[in-house]
């Protein structure tokens, strides 16, 4: 069972269902009855705390039909566990898929839940002997697993970031092989995707993707974007998002609405050249 906590301050997201997808969407709800382009990806993509996520901007910029499909904390499973949601994204004129972590995958050391990816839901076999002084049972959530491990052992650490990364791979691609139109990549953060590195550290987001894995995922897209967060939109007032006061801790650490502008307008752009005007 989901719902949506709207308290007092709070946006009204207008979640919505389309076709056979059992994912929960921000709406309005988009009739998809001519050409349109749809939006995957995680929580910058379904734009908590903003009144205007970029695809609702990059809409109004480009006057097409943009339905966006983005999922609080997804990773690949979630789409690739949901038929309902492929279908529709195969049937888009243009998918832009925003590039999102990699520990969010279920994997040899882990499993997740098949919707809700940031949900750690067990640690395997292998992963209980190669941290054996681990309480598995203490965590939740990806996030605080992954940089639990990293703290003990970095050099432990390092073998389960390189399966994280392999299996991100492997989903990305057979998500991006379901798409039949145009696919755009987008890289939405406050840096530019790191080096790779034989030992990450498991800080910056997106987590565990770096320049390397991106190369090796670009022949596989029409179209790759790069939106580095600005200065000034990186220290716009927080008083810009829309909250409740109990959601403020969460609301400091997502992009507010200039980000979103700038993020439409980059989108926008290598949308002008993927499919000039007719």
């Amino acid at each position: 069972m989901a719902f949506v906590y709207s308290g007092a301050g709070s946006l009204d997201y207008s979640p919505c269902r389309y076709g056979m997808s059992k994912l929960i969407f921000r709406g309005p709800k988009q009739a998809l009855d001519r050409p349109y382009t749809v939006v995957l990806g995680g929580t910058e993509t379904y734009g908590k705390f903003v009144a205007q996520p970029y695809p609702s901007v990059l809409a109004q910029k480009t006057d097409r039909l943009v339905v966006n499909l983005g999922y609080v904390n997804a990773g690949p499973d979630a789409y690739l566990n949901d038929p309902g949601t492929l279908a529709i994204a195969a049937a888009s004129e243009v998918a832009i898929v925003q590039l999102i972590g990699a520990a969010n995958v279920s994997n040899r050391f882990y499993t997740v839940h098949p919707r809700r990816n940031d949900r750690f839901v067990m640690a395997t076999p292998w992963l209980r002997s190669l941290f054996p002084e681990v309480d598995f049972t203490e965590f939740h959530f990806t996030g605080h697993l992954v940089q639990t491990l990293h703290h003990v052992s970095p050099k432990r650490f390092a073998l389960v970031a390189a399966e994280l990364r392999a299996v991100w791979l492997d989903r990305m691609r057979q998500l991006l092989g379901r798409l039949s139109g145009k696919v755009v990549l987008l890289w939405m953060a406050d840096q530019p995707p790191p080096p790779a590195a034989p030992e990450p550290e498991p800080s910056a987001r997106p987590l565990l993707v770096d320049a390397k894995m991106i190369a090796e995922l670009r022949s596989a897209a029409d179209a790759y974007v790069e939106y580095v967060i600005s200065l000034a939109a990186a220290t716009e007032p927080v008083t810009r998002k829309v909250f409740d006061p109990l959601e403020e801790p969460a609301a400091l650490d997502t992009p507010g609405p200039l980000a979103h502008v700038e993020a439409a307008a980059a989108l926008e752009a290598a949308l002008k050249l993927l499919m000039p005007a007719k």
